[in-house]
Formats: structure tokens, sequence, C-alpha cells
């Protein structure tokens, strides 16, 4: 990225970063046998530059002190062959990572951004994965887990569903996780989605009714312990079936 004199936003700066990213990422995946080959060993200390085109090159160190970027991690060619593989390329990505920062921030002060264009900057990288995400596929995970059968949890109108409101003794919502919290309904509806049934270890669908076991305190959805609202009514004091199976070995 040219130009200390020219005005730059955090947008530029955050282009430079995400395709030098890109390149990084396309050494240690796509093109990770390209990537490994020129990694000799023999060789002197090799480091992996991501570059502002989406491409990447393994070189040596520049010569000129102090550089013009920061520089990223020296000598990666040399743990090549006394790692498992799957640990060097991850080694090797955690360095990307750090260097990335590195140079982004270098461009940062060299532009003088302030407080909040520094904030702005990272907020944008924060929303990417890092490559050692990427490489590890730690990131496809993160999705999964932040996007468990989605397309059930979005009524048609595309709000989150809410669970319905207590109208009973027998009928129970999942508590939130601290009663003296005050957050208001956003925060307790995003408790009510993380609650997971005892038995299916399912989230809640919409209008579906809960019950909470008064031994365990654990929640299970009413369809899976077969019971109904209607039967719920009239028990006081409801024990799951792994207590009630509990209880009777008990007195047996």
């Amino acid at each position: 990225m040219e130009g200390g004199g020219a005005h730059r936003t955090p947008e530029d700066v955050f282009r430079d970063f995400r395709a030098r990213r890109a390149g990084m990422i396309k050494a240690l995946t796509t093109d990770v046998e390209k990537f490994y080959q020129q990694c000799d060993p023999e060789k002197e200390n090799l480091c992996l530059y991501g570059l502002p085109n989406e491409t990447w090159e393994v070189n040596l160190p520049a010569e000129e002190v102090p550089p013009e970027l920061p520089e990223p991690a020296l000598g990666i060619n040399f743990a090549r062959d006394g790692m498992d593989e799957k640990d060097w390329l991850s080694l090797v990505a955690v360095h990307s990572d750090a260097w990335l920062l590195a140079v982004a921030f270098y461009f940062g002060a060299r532009f003088g951004f302030d407080k909040e264009s520094r904030k702005r900057l990272f907020s944008m990288m924060n929303n990417l994965s890092t490559i050692y995400e990427v490489v590890t596929g730690t990131a496809k995970k993160q999705v999964k887990e932040k996007n468990p059968k989605s397309s059930s949890k979005i009524n048609k109108s595309g709000t989150k569903p809410r669970l319905p409101e207590p109208n009973s003794r027998g009928l129970k919502m999942p508590p939130p996780k601290d009663e003296d919290d005050s957050g208001g309904e956003e925060e307790e509806g995003e408790e009510h989605e993380n609650a997971l049934c005892g038995a299916c270890n399912d989230n809640y669908g919409q209008d579906e009714f809960w019950i909470c076991c008064d031994a365990c305190e654990t929640w299970f959805h009413g369809k899976c312990v077969k019971i109904t609202p209607a039967k719920a009514e009239h028990i006081k004091h409801y024990k799951c079936p792994n207590c009630s199976s509990s209880s009777k070995r008990a007195r047996a």
C-alpha cells in the first residue's frame, strides 16, 4: 500500500489486509503442496508473504533495516520436517495472523489513525475468521455452533419466536440463568433459546410446551417426556423419567 502522504481510511487498510489474508490462505490450503515444496529446510531463513493482489510468495526477508513493512516469522522452513504437517501448517497460520495484524496497524500508525479509526479497523478485521481458524477448520465449526438448525428457529416473519409464557402451575418455561439480571426481553430471549431439552438435547421450537423436573431442575420438551399441558395442570411435583427411575431403585 503506497502513498504515505495520501489520505487513507480504515477501509483502505482493511482491503489491503483482506487481500493479503486471501493470498496466505491460498498458500496454506489450495496451494499447500506448492507451498510445502518451496519451504525447503535446506534453504536459508524463509518467510511467507501475503501480497496485496491476493497472491503469496515464500522468500527471504528484506535486507533493508528497518524494513519497509513489519516482517513475517523467519525460518518457517526449518520446522517443516520436524513436525506433523498439520501442526506445522497451523503454526505458520498463527504467525501469519500475527503478521497481518502488525502490517495493518503499521499502516494505521503511518496514516495517523485516531482511536475511533483504529477501533473501526480492528472491528472489520475481527469479523473475518483468522487464518488459523480457516486452516484448522475451526471457522466452519463456529458457524455450525452459531446456527444450529437455524431454519427451524425462525418463524414466517423472520423473527425468532419466544417461548409461551407460563399460565399454570404445571406449565413451565426455561428460566433466565440469573434471576437478578435485568437485561431486558432480548437477553431473556437469548437465554431461552440456549436452553436444551434434557431428553433430545435440542433447543426450543416455536410454541412448544416445556416442563421442568422438580428433582434435577432439567427442562424437557413436553412431547419428549409424554406430558401435555392438560396433564401438567394436575401435576404438583414433576419428576423426569431419570429421577423417577432413581427413586424406584433407591426404594428397592
